[in-house]
């Protein structure tokens, strides 16, 4: 079947079953390989990307649940407000180590200073909690959100 896809601002015509998790098609159909594949089980973050402007994890989503919604990958994120502060703040702060983690940490950060632009330490922990960084940059993580809030 056929799905219309809106990705990152750009229309794409997919013919992919309607139960292929949405992160397939991002990666193998499109070509857009910044969203990472981690657990497969929705648990870890590392596919998060934006559905209409919610974080959804893409491993679990059947494209056809996001067709016709505006879809943003870590390859578009800096063309938002938030994004571009998330994405300069985690270069200030230097929070990568190995970078497996930081595109669904990032899609994450931008949706929640979207929706909460001065989030408090709970506020953080809270949305940022299903996002694993087995490198342990937990506290950079924290101090580069809390500066992109600050740089509003």
């Amino acid at each position: 079947m056929t799905y219309d896809l809106l990705v990152n601002g750009k229309k794409y015509v997919v013919d992919v079953d309607g139960d292929i998790p949405l992160l397939w098609v991002l990666r193998d159909t499109i070509g857009l390989t910044g969203t990472k594949f981690g657990c497969g089980i929705a648990m870890c973050g590392a596919c998060t990307v934006h559905v209409d402007g919610v974080p959804v994890r893409s491993c679990i989503m059947p494209v056809a649940e996001a067709a016709a919604k505006p879809i943003t990958t870590i390859e578009a994120i800096g063309e938002t407000a938030e994004g571009a502060r998330v994405q300069k703040a985690w270069l200030d702060i230097d929070v990568v180590q190995c970078g497996y983690c930081q595109s669904g940490q990032i899609m994450s950060a931008a949706a929640l200073l979207a929706a909460n632009p001065s989030p408090s330490d709970d506020d953080i922990d809270a949305v940022m909690a299903g996002n694993i960084c087995r490198c342990g940059t937990y506290p950079r993580i924290r101090a580069a959100i809390k500066l992109a809030a600050a740089g509003r």
